[in-house]
């Protein structure tokens, strides 16, 4: 099985000489188009962080998503990857691979570039990794940090040069440890889970359809929020439940109890229960089909409607995280 590494594209270079490889990658587009400067419009620095439990796959998947969110915004790009325990034999390794690519905006003269640097380092030349990477990114521009798939808060602790600079840490609480949005982060402020970015198209059906209520109408005599999951989405039924109880909250409603229930496969419902008799709100949608719905009586008369529904995509997830 090839390695994380080794699976990713780019040319390797000596770690020494990748600011040279850099610009000798960009000198024949240069002689007949742009000018560097003119098109690679850097606006962001970003890490992608690939930790030990991330798969050749895995790897190459969410590389390809750093490539789509570079298109929206160019972006100097640094992806780490560790190596692995059959990989690392205990030396001060450390290689280098370097990527460019280019794409139109809206017309054919509106060109930008945006370059890549992957690292891969044995625990040994984990020390060396501060200065390396700060030497690939552009001190005038800020910093946004992706960890993915790392097995441990404690160990990830230990790129503190990378957790306290970023303007954002970008973690998915449905792959991250247990305890990763409650350890003590060098920039706690910092954290953002793309699990609820990905969220954002139900969080604004939902709260759009429920804005056209009084709020009153909403929170009385409301007892019970019972939120319905697919076992695959554990953590996006886990994520709109503390939205639902912010919000509510928010409303001043008095005491709600949250009931979380397993549900049929792709599927995510939300339900309001209240002391009134007829009283109710529903939503469910198939991330499947696509297709969701309500049904509610806030009020006088009952309410139905047909709707979409999806997640965000990861490339569409990392800068909702990230921007918003």
């Amino acid at each position: 099985m090839p390695s994380v590494f080794a699976v990713l594209p780019g040319l390797e270079v000596p770690v020494s000489d990748i600011s040279k490889s850099l610009a000798g990658m960009w000198s024949a587009e240069d002689a007949s188009g742009p000018a560097p400067e003119e098109v690679k419009a850097t606006q962001v620095n970003f890490v992608l962080h690939l930790g030990l439990q991330t798969t050749a796959g895995d790897a190459a998947a969410q590389f390809q998503t750093v490539v789509r969110f570079s298109r929206r915004y160019p972006s100097r790009i640094v992806v780490l990857c560790p190596q692995s325990e059959d990989e690392d034999k205990g030396g001060m390794e450390m290689r280098a691979k370097i990527y460019g690519e280019c794409h139109f905006g809206k017309s054919k003269s509106d060109k930008r570039c945006v370059e890549f640097v992957m690292l891969n380092y044995s625990r040994g030349a984990r020390g060396f990794l501060e200065n390396q990477v700060s030497i690939c990114l552009s001190t005038d521009l800020p910093l946004y940090y992706w960890a993915h798939r790392f097995s441990a808060s404690a160990k990830l602790a230990d790129y503190r040069f990378l957790l306290s600079r970023a303007k954002r840490v970008l973690l998915d609480s449905a792959i991250a440890p247990a305890d990763a949005f409650s350890y003590p982060w060098p920039n706690p402020v910092a954290l953002r889970d793309l699990v609820y970015s990905r969220l954002l198209p139900v969080r604004q059906t939902v709260g759009q359809f429920l804005a056209g209520f009084a709020p009153e109408l909403v929170i009385d005599g409301l007892e019970t929020v019972t939120v319905t999951h697919a076992p695959a989405l554990a953590a996006e039924g886990r994520v709109i439940t503390g939205w639902l109880g912010r919000r509510l909250a928010a409303c001043a409603v008095g005491k709600v109890e949250f009931i979380s229930v397993e549900g049929a496969e792709r599927t995510l419902a939300i339900e309001f229960a209240y002391a009134k008799s007829g009283k109710f709100f529903r939503w469910e949608g198939d991330f499947g089909t696509g297709h969701a719905h309500f049904t509610a009586k806030l009020g006088e008369a009952e309410t139905r409607l047909a709707a979409n529904v999806s997640l965000l995509a990861p490339e569409m997830a990392l800068s909702e995280a990230m921007f918003f």
